[in-house]
């Protein structure tokens, strides 16, 4: 098989009042995605990175949000049903390299956690998965802290 390779992007609103889910992980802050599952943006930037590199559509395409059992769906069960698609085709991980855009809150204590729990849930070794944090220094929405930018590529095989 030849590698081939995906990009993935997401952009949730932050709001006050919702859990925020990141990784995997819900992390304590005062804001949290407004989103139709559980808004975790990494994992959707990272799904549709995945399904991108097979030509497989993206993560509206396969989970939409007009059906009721996605809503409030634990994204980890997403991107498990993605590696299994993956799988169908014959394709396993490679990796991945996730870039998160947040102003707030700060994630790199995380990171390690959320490298753990990506790579279980697609079966690479952690090694495989790497997730970096920017800010926008203040600029544009991320800055402002109204929402949340996740960029993934992923290689597959």
């Amino acid at each position: 098989m030849i590698p081939r390779i995906g990009f993935g992007y997401d952009v949730h609103i932050l709001s006050e009042g919702y859990d925020f889910w990141l990784g995997g992980m819900k992390i304590e802050h005062y804001k949290g995605c407004i989103a139709y599952s559980d808004g975790d943006t990494l994992i959707h930037a990272l799904c549709d990175a995945l399904l991108g590199a097979a030509a497989l559509g993206d993560i509206g395409v396969h989970f939409p949000d007009t059906v009721e059992k996605y809503r409030g769906i634990d994204s980890k069960i997403l991107l498990s049903n993605v590696v299994e698609l993956l799988k169908k085709e014959n394709y396993t991980v490679g990796n991945a390299d996730i870039t998160v855009c947040l102003q707030k809150p700060k994630i790199k204590d995380y990171i390690p956690e959320m490298r753990r729990i990506l790579s279980d849930i697609m079966n690479v070794p952690t090694g495989n998965v790497s997730i970096k944090a920017t800010t926008t220094e203040k600029l544009g929405f991320a800055g402002r802290e109204e929402g949340i930018a996740v960029y993934a590529v992923a290689l597959i095989i």
